[in-house]
Parts: C-alpha cells; structure tokens; sequence
C-alpha cells in the first residue's frame, strides 16, 4: 500500500497570517510537491490569488477546482461556499478524492481553513473511509496575532468582538472570538506567535503565557515576523491527529453540529479603475468606523504602476505591497472583498466610487 498522504491544516483567526506563512511554505518547498487546499470566505478568491502569486506556480497555471488534473508541483483548491467545518462533506470531500488519484505526485496536502472554521470537524473527516486509508493529517498549526492577543481582543477590531459576543446569547463572560481562540490552540501541534515584531518583549511574554494556559498538553511554540518559518519546523510532525481527537478538547464536543452567525457575511467590490493607495487606506479606514467590518483583502490597480497591489487590513491596520507585474492581457481591476456582520453593501460601494 502507498504511503498516506501528509496533510497539514493552518488555523488560525482572520488577520493572522495563515496565508503569508504559506506562500513562504511555497516559495521555500525545498523540492517538495505541495498541494494546497484554500477555504475561502468570500467569493473573489482573494488568498488563492495570493498564494498563486508566490512565484512558486508556473505563470500560465490557474488556481484549480475540482476535477482539474493538471500535474504541476504546486495545485491550488479553493473552496468557496463557507467554511470547512460547515461544508466538509459537500465540497471538502471530493476534492480529497481528486487529489488522492493524484497522490503519486503529491509529497504533502497544506489546508488553510477560514478565520471563523474549527479546525477539530474539519480533522474528524479523516476517519472517513474515503480518506483514512490515503491521508493523514500529519499536524494541526495554529497561527496567533501576537499584537491583537496581547491587546486582549484575539482580533484587532473591538467593535466585531462585541459584534460576536452580542450574536450568540448562552455566552456569559466568553465571547466566541475567545472560544474559537481557545479550540484552535486546543487541536494544535505547533502554534506560531506571528506578527512578534508588532510587540514589545514585555507583551510576547504576556501572549505566551496566554497560550500555554489554553494548550491541554505540551505543544511547541514558535516566533515569527510574516512566517518566514523554515518548512522543516513545519511539516513532517507525524502526529496522525485525527487518531487522538479524544486529547484535543472543544467547547464544542457535545453538539451535534456547528453553525456560524448567519449574520456573518462577504461583500465584493469589482471597480475598474485604479485608485492612490494613501486616498483608498483612509476610506476604507473610515468604512471600518461606520461600520462592522472584520477584514478587508483584495489586489488595487495604482496609477502609473505596472504591479498589483496587495492591500489587507484587520481593524484600522493596513498592510500592502506589490505581489507581481499585471499581465499583458489582463483588465486592470481593484478588487476588494470586505468580511463583517450586518455589512451595507451599498454604503460601501458609494464611498469607494465617489473617491477622487
């Protein structure tokens, strides 16, 4: 029998790194044929795009989807209609069976889970028969936001914490952000402190202590600035997870089903025009004010730039750069996908229309 396939799930809230950590995994693979799993919240693809702009794919290749059998070194899935934890069966599960034809291609299988997805659900599908006998999940990472953590709030908008908290009535004193925190370090094998570079020494200790409080057992922790992480840390764990869920506890573990807050939901902006990336930062920041938005990703054309520009932002915090050259034949479009609760779409789109 072929060895199983070693599968390594990313968790991890919404800002904290999940995809920079892979594109690194990528851009580093050290001869390994990776295959990548993206759990897209929203409808643009925005991290597919990115961990495709890694370099590491060959240009003419694009992001894959269930049934294309392309055999390049490095595939990308993205699924798209909610996360994992919620959708496993209908979407998670024949997209595993296309890449376990292709396992003799495959040196290992990177899931990257949505910021709002448990993680155990998602492990338990490897006890089904279809997998089990292909595919291990060699370990669960947990990436932390060293700087929103430390700040007490686990993500960088206040006002979505209280937005959670609000949305789920049997919680007292825990808000779900906290209980999502607290799951995802429970099914950890590694966590990665990211964004150490954010806070001072004082503060990183204050995280770790946090951390180690929440770990039901001795787990690894390692610091990084923007996952620059050597691959050798990362994968090959061997920890067959999904054989020892009975030593990774969950708020969850006496229900029958998980469900997210309905009222969580996506918006895209596709506008074909560029825009001065200080002039978009302050407006977005200012729709960030108004409303409650958790996050904001997607690529803007500039003026006189011939590179995309990457912007995200958690909160009020922004960061950008220019992932790679637009292509000869490609339409020079600002694309945004914004992640909140209770968004007006077309609040959104006025604002960003009316920018000079």
């Amino acid at each position: 029998m072929a060895t199983k396939i070693p599968v390594t799930v990313i968790t991890g809230f919404l800002g904290s790194g999940k995809t920079t950590l892979i594109r690194h995994l990528l851009q580093n693979n050290q001869g390994r044929r990776i295959a990548v799993i993206v759990n897209e919240f929203g409808e643009l693809g925005i991290d597919g795009e990115l961990l495709q702009s890694c370099q590491v794919c060959p240009a003419e290749e694009s992001s894959d989807h269930i049934g294309n059998n392309n055999n390049h070194n490095n595939h990308i899935y993205e699924l798209t209609n909610g996360c994992l934890c919620c959708t496993v069966q209908e979407e998670f599960l024949p997209t595993m069976q296309q890449l376990i034809k292709r396992r003799d291609t495959i040196d290992c299988i990177l899931i990257e889970t949505s910021g709002l997805a448990l993680p155990k659900p998602l492990v338990k599908a490897f006890r089904w028969q279809e997998i089990r006998n292909a595919a291990t999940v060699d370990s669960v990472i947990t990436v932390v936001d060293c700087e929103a953590v430390g700040a007490g709030t686990f993500a960088s908008n206040l006002a979505a914490v209280e937005a959670q908290r609000q949305a789920d009535d049997s919680l007292e004193h825990e808000t779900p952000l906290q209980e999502l925190f607290e799951d995802q370090l429970a099914c950890a094998d590694l966590v990665v402190l990211n964004k150490t570079d954010l806070v001072d020494d004082l503060t990183l200790t204050k995280v770790k202590n946090l951390v180690k409080q929440e770990l039901p057992r001795i787990v690894k922790m390692i610091e990084s600035d923007r996952g620059e992480i050597d691959p050798s840390i990362l994968l090959g764990l061997q920890a067959a997870v999904e054989d020892n869920l009975d030593q990774r506890p969950s708020h969850h573990d006496s229900e029958e089903e998980h469900k997210h807050d309905d009222e969580i939901t996506s918006h895209h902006v596709v506008l074909n025009r560029s825009f001065d990336p200080q002039k978009l930062k302050q407006q977005l920041q200012t729709l960030v004010q108004q409303q409650e938005i958790f996050r904001i990703k997607g690529f803007v054309a500039v003026p006189d730039k011939s590179m995309r520009l990457v912007m995200q932002g958690v909160g009020n915090r922004f960061e950008q750069f220019y992932d790679r050259a637009w292509k000869a034949q490609e339409v020079r479009q600002t694309r945004l996908v914004f992640i909140g609760r209770d968004l007006k779409s077309s609040d959104i789109e006025s604002q960003l229309v009316a920018l000079n």
